[in-house]
């Protein structure tokens, strides 16, 4: 029989050992990265789960997109709509007009809006061209780039492989889309984004995060999705503070992609809310 003398010996070695391994899981677990703690190591995503462009990051599941016919009524600019017609862009001497919209010139230069813009919802139609046959990055590359900072790709990825988180409908070097929607190359793609700016203390230290909302034709890839910072091919940029209300830009990249019906809803930072649900209520964890 133990005396209690031993027992409460065993107690007390049970207990410190207790302790000492609490401390040990403690001291060597995985710290929690987030956008307001990132990764230090800034060749990774924010979160510190996956390397930017990591080839062994799983690609989206193929989903049906819905036809054009039944996205016509919802693809139709409200009254309060700016139509970005090819007049709302300067310099576009690259650019030209092509019936209802616009396509590029295969030369390097960006598209920017006359006008600035902040949180909004933005409808975008584009095509890549039906007999491209380059491959990956290379095909149809282009971006829509919020405030002129915040990029969801634009790609064709119809059965063209790339990285998962550079496809067609990514936070460019974030987030891949949760589904690859995509119709095929020469066919008309709709993106309809809802887009929350971010906001900056007075230290200029971001304390909001961009966000965003994203369908690609008629199927929601992205839901309410913060941006890790500056969209950039790599390493990662952080956040840097700008003014409330930026350019809209169209990227040209490397091949000639066409534009049209494409237009912008301004809304208030407040009232920013998909058909998905509300966006923002990001904060830092305590």
């Amino acid at each position: 029989m133990l005396t209690n003398m031993t027992m409460r010996y065993q107690v007390i070695v049970g207990v410190v050992s207790l302790w000492l391994g609490m401390l040990a899981s403690l001291a060597f677990a995985e710290p929690e990265y987030d956008i307001f703690n990132p990764c230090p190591d800034n060749w990774q995503i924010a979160d510190g789960k996956w390397k930017i462009h990591d080839e062994n990051r799983p690609q989206p599941p193929r989903v049906e997109p819905k036809s054009e016919a039944a996205l016509r009524a919802s693809a139709k600019a409200p009254a309060d709509a700016v139509r970005l017609d090819l007049s709302k862009w300067k310099d576009t001497t690259i650019w030209f007009a092509d019936g209802d919209g616009f396509a590029s010139r295969p030369a390097p230069r960006d598209l920017f809006t006359n006008d600035a813009f902040g949180s909004c919802r933005l409808h975008v139609e584009w095509m890549a061209p039906a007999d491209s046959n380059r491959t990956g990055q290379n095909r149809a590359n282009s971006g829509v780039f919020l405030m002129s900072t915040y990029e969801v790709q634009i790609l064709d990825t119809y059965e063209n492989k790339t990285y998962a988180d550079g496809m067609a409908g990514a936070l460019y070097g974030v987030k891949p889309p949760d589904a690859n929607a995509l119709r095929p190359s020469g066919e008309w793609q709709y993106y309809d984004i809802w887009f929350k700016r971010p906001t900056f203390d007075a230290q200029g230290k971001m304390a909001t995060p961009a966000c965003v909302t994203v369908y690609i034709n008629g199927i929601l890839v992205q839901n309410n999705i913060p941006f890790d910072g500056v969209s950039v091919y790599q390493p990662r940029e952080p956040y840097k503070k700008h003014a409330d209300r930026l350019p809209l830009k169209v990227q040209y990249h490397n091949e000639q992609v066409a534009f049209r019906n494409v237009w912008i809803v301004p809304i208030d930072d407040d009232e920013v809310v998909a058909p998905a649900g509300p966006l923002g209520g990001f904060k830092p964890k305590q």
